[in-house]
């Protein structure tokens, strides 16, 4: 079952083209987007409760091309990505299970994305030398990010792509294979928590498939080679700074 979107046709048009704009940005470093997707989303004037279910769906398809590329490209580490996820699932799942009410979600998705502006500006370089973290940190961390995840439509990569970088968990081209793959695993698990407690996926996400689809292969292989983000990472924060701004102080 899906729930219907009403939206003028010219507004649809520039959704579609923002969301396959933001895809492409997103995908270079790995991640699949939902942060830009809520953003883009709450300025063309959506309602959180269909923003985030449409982020998922939009993440789950970024991030499983965004993973084959990375893992393709040779960036990929399992015993670092394990851990991190393994508790991460059920976490996300009851993260999206939750339907907490407009005005929390509002606040919860406005930090998230005021978190995710800040963290695109102080964007760390590559770590010279990286150290594993321990099993135990790992899959605390990985259980917390997950729940966060599912709970405000997201996939976790924008909080744990920066942890692995600042902790020297992982070079950034590594932290961004195993960002990608995780934020996977929790958009999926959020988005059938949600649809267990809801029933219903809003018909948004499907219509904006193809646009995410095809920002995210263009984006995704250039970014698992070489490609320069700091001008990208600047441009993305300060929409997600007026979008995040916007959710927490308009009612």
């Amino acid at each position: 079952m899906t729930v219907h979107i009403n939206m003028d046709y010219a507004h649809l048009v520039l959704l579609f083209l923002a969301v396959g704009l933001i895809a492409f940005l997103y995908s270079t470093v790995g991640h699949a987007g939902a942060s830009g997707y809520i953003a883009m989303m709450t300025l063309w004037g959506i309602a959180p409760t269909t923003i985030r279910p449409t982020a998922l769906v939009l993440n789950i398809l970024v991030a499983s091309i965004g993973a084959f590329q990375f893992w393709r490209a040779g960036h990929f580490n399992w015993k670092l990505f394990w851990p991190f996820a393994l508790f991460s699932i059920p976490a996300a799942y009851f993260g999206g299970y939750l339907q907490p009410s407009a005005s929390v979600l509002r606040i919860l998705i406005g930090v998230v994305l005021l978190f995710s502006a800040v963290r695109l500006v102080l964007r760390r370089s590559d770590p010279p030398e990286t150290f594993a973290p321990s099993r135990p940190t790992s899959i605390s961390v990985g259980a917390g990010l997950g729940f966060l995840s599912g709970l405000t439509g997201t996939g976790g990569g924008i909080f744990l792509t920066p942890l692995l970088l600042f902790c020297r968990w992982a070079h950034i081209r590594q932290a961004a294979a195993v960002s990608a793959l995780f934020i996977w695993v929790n958009s999926v698990a959020g988005l059938v928590g949600y649809f267990t407690r809801v029933h219903s996926v809003p018909s948004l996400g499907l219509t904006l498939a193809l646009a995410a689809i095809i920002g995210g292969i263009v984006g995704s292989h250039l970014g698992s080679r070489r490609f320069a983000v700091r001008v990208i990472s600047l441009f993305l924060a300060t929409v997600l700074f007026i979008a995040g701004t916007k959710l927490i102080f308009t009612r």
